[in-house]
């Protein structure tokens, strides 16, 4: 993974993600809601891209013993600062996902791949990501990795500001799927957007029994004022609607981010 993700998010606040509003928060509650009925007892757990840890204390808190990663040096560094006032230990790393040759074959039940499969443009890096995530995970284990839908990112950022509206980049971002950093017209960084049938076509590939398959935040991402216009009852609804429809397959490609889970035989 390039410098220029690694930069980008060294520049931008993701422990502030997922819980400024209701609209983001809409993510995690419905991951945590599916992955805490899935995830029964007491798991060894690899979060491969942490970020600043939001799903990582999670499972550690819920008694799960959790090893934190992430390429970005200043998610190591919150992470380690909020495991000061916890009462438990939580191994952390500076680590790049598609190289985790730190950990022995089959050392954990969990892998939680939710972050650098989308910043992998080259194909080779992917697969990289998906074998090391595999050679880390016992049989038995679960693959639960995240992507951001080829055809959602596009109507996202052309209707958040029109500077995007360009054909060019809509050809490249539904013929390619990839945008890297020195495009034109990059609005993010180095990234990649798959679909519903590559993501699941590559976890055949790889062996895997696809399990479950469910958009984290749906359409909210479209309407994130009136979202967070909302009192509690009101959110409440709409949670318990998203995670009811949350599986629907027109559902997975409008969702700004998506989890396929996967279990290696």
């Amino acid at each position: 993974m390039g410098n220029y993700v690694v930069e980008s998010y060294e520049n931008y606040r993701e422990e502030d993600r997922l819980s400024t509003n209701n609209a983001r928060k809409i993510e995690f509650l419905t991951t945590i809601r599916i992955l805490d009925d899935l995830i029964s007892g007491k798991k060894t757990i690899l979060d491969c891209a942490a970020g600043t840890g939001i799903y990582a204390f999670h499972f550690a808190d819920k008694g799960h013993t959790v090893t934190a990663t992430d390429i970005t040096p200043r998610h190591i560094e919150v992470i380690r600062s909020i495991l000061r006032n916890k009462p438990y230990k939580m191994e952390t790393a500076i680590l790049d996902a598609s190289d985790m040759s730190i950990f022995e074959n089959e050392s954990f039940d969990i892998v939680l791949n939710m972050g650098p499969f989308y910043h992998l443009v080259d194909r080779s890096d992917r697969e990289k990501c998906i074998k090391e995530s595999l050679r880390v995970l016992k049989k038995g284990g679960l693959l639960i990795t995240a992507y951001i839908p080829r055809y959602y990112v596009f109507q996202y950022v052309a209707m958040q500001n029109k500077e995007y509206l360009d054909a060019k980049l809509a050809r490249q971002i539904i013929q390619t799927g990839e945008l890297r950093h020195d495009d034109e017209k990059c609005f993010w960084t180095d990234t990649y957007y798959s679909t519903c049938e590559e993501i699941e076509q590559l976890y055949q590939q790889y062996d895997l029994t696809v399990i479950d398959h469910f958009a984290q935040d749906g359409a909210a991402a479209h309407f994130s004022e009136q979202v967070d216009k909302w009192n509690d009852e009101e959110f409440r609804i709409w949670c318990d609607y998203h995670y009811s429809i949350c599986r629907e397959r027109s559902i997975l490609g409008a969702s700004n981010h998506v989890i396929i889970i996967g279990q290696k035989k």
